[in-house]
């Protein structure tokens, strides 16, 4: 494994490779594989890449010789009605951050790659996990999510992949899918990157206006405010962030919830995650953060 972030060579070049069919991908990491890279870390992605995705990209670096990160915005994720048409692309800078992070693969496909039939027959049932909370509110969206990243994990066959802790319910939901079909791949969480006044990095913090990027920074606070009672058990956790949410009358607030690691009933002592998610304007923000219990 690699300590530093340099670009990975393939075949004497050091620039990032861009392939976007099934083929190129094989073919390029089939050069990469001669060139005897041992191991190979895959990062999902749906463009719009920003810090967040950086501090993806670089623990990947750490965790793997190969670098491979996908760039594609996934249909079968978005529901009626939902930001699909004008989620925010931004290939050029996309690449050029992979790039500097230190990614030797960028997997950019079509939809007509990634579903040659539409809509796709064959998809991913998320289970009882994936009916609550964010998939109470997007119905079909986790079908959508572990649909291409069983996919993903198809083409690439990697040995680690990186997802962020802020969206954990998808975090708890693909290291489940590697479990219960004997995916050989280990799924690492790594931790949510904030801006210097606490709101979680997201392609969609982008929507907010000056004065609805203030309101939505309630959540974060009232994530630290639960955390910071962990000493009272759940319900104390619970009161301390509903306490702060209620202040603020620009949040839109949909679920707040204490959870066991694992998405099932929070421990009487131990970790546990408190997840919120709330509309602030017309823009839906979700966060989490571990909390401790006693």
């Amino acid at each position: 494994m690699r300590d530093d972030t340099s670009p990975t060579t393939l075949g004497g070049r050091s620039r990032v490779a861009i392939v976007t069919t099934h083929s190129e991908l094989r073919e390029t990491l089939a050069e990469a594989d001669r060139s005897r890279a041992a191991r190979v870390a895959l990062v999902p992605t749906m463009g719009a890449l920003h810090r967040g995705h950086a501090s993806l990209l670089d623990e990947a670096r750490r965790m793997a010789d190969l670098v491979v990160a996908s760039i594609f915005v996934n249909p079968l994720q978005f529901g009626a009605g939902e930001d699909l048409a004008r989620y925010p692309r931004s290939l050029e800078a996309d690449l050029a951050m992979c790039q500097q992070h230190g990614v030797s693969v960028v997997f950019a496909p079509s939809v007509d790659v990634v579903y040659p039939a539409w809509p796709p027959v064959v998809t991913v049932d998320p289970g009882p996990t994936g009916s609550i909370l964010e998939g109470a509110s997007r119905p079909e969206h986790f079908r959508g999510v572990l649909t291409v990243v069983a996919k993903l994990f198809g083409l690439v066959t990697p040995n680690v992949a990186i997802f962020g802790e802020k969206d954990y319910q998808q975090l708890v939901l693909v290291r489940q899918l590697a479990t219960d079909l004997c995916m050989p791949v280990e799924v690492v969480g790594a931790e949510t990157v904030r801006g210097l006044d606490g709101l979680a990095l997201s392609s969609r913090n982008r929507y907010l206006s000056d004065s609805e990027r203030a309101c939505a920074l309630a959540l974060s606070r009232a994530l630290a405010a639960g955390a910071a009672a962990g000493s009272g058990g759940a319900t104390g956790v619970l009161a301390a962030a509903e306490a702060v949410l209620g202040s603020e009358p620009g949040v839109a607030v949909d679920y707040l919830t204490l959870r066991g690691t694992d998405f099932g009933e929070p421990p009487n002592a131990g970790e546990a995650r408190l997840l919120v998610a709330a509309k602030v304007g017309g823009t839906r923000l979700i966060d989490n953060l571990a909390v401790q219990l006693s």
